[in-house]
């Protein structure tokens, strides 16, 4: 018994280590460009990458952006959501995407399929970047 209690805090520690994000299941070394929300085609152009364990980047319409991503396979979540700060025509996009993204809960990786969605009903598919 003791030496379960010993081996317990190890087996922690190395499960720690391990990347379980969606990265880790077929999204990573990828870009990622958005088709669609919400089943409606996304005109303008928005890049998702996964460049590390635990963190996303990205082209929006108008600028790049960085995050926080680590929660384990299928949930999807981002935290510390950051962009630059240029302007452009696609800014009201670029709000939408952003907006759409934060929302997501989950996610899926299915060859060169990304789908992420919500509990409410909303997705968005991304296709990889050949």
């Amino acid at each position: 018994m003791t030496r379960l209690i010993l081996t317990l805090p190890l087996l922690a520690l190395f499960q720690c280590e391990k990347d379980e994000t969606v990265a880790a299941y077929g999204a990573a070394d990828q870009t990622w460009a958005l088709q669609e929300i919400d089943g409606q085609p996304f005109e303008a152009s928005a890049l998702l990458r996964f460049p590390e364990e635990g963190r996303i980047e990205g082209n929006a319409p108008c600028n790049s952006y960085s995050g926080t991503l680590n929660a384990p396979y299928p949930w999807f979540e981002i935290q510390d959501l950051a962009a630059t700060r240029a302007t452009c025509s696609g800014l009201e996009s670029e709000g939408f995407y952003f907006a759409a993204l934060m929302a997501m809960t989950q996610s899926e990786v299915s060859g060169n399929v990304l789908i992420l969605r919500n509990d409410d009903g909303h997705e968005m598919v991304f296709t990889a970047v050949e």
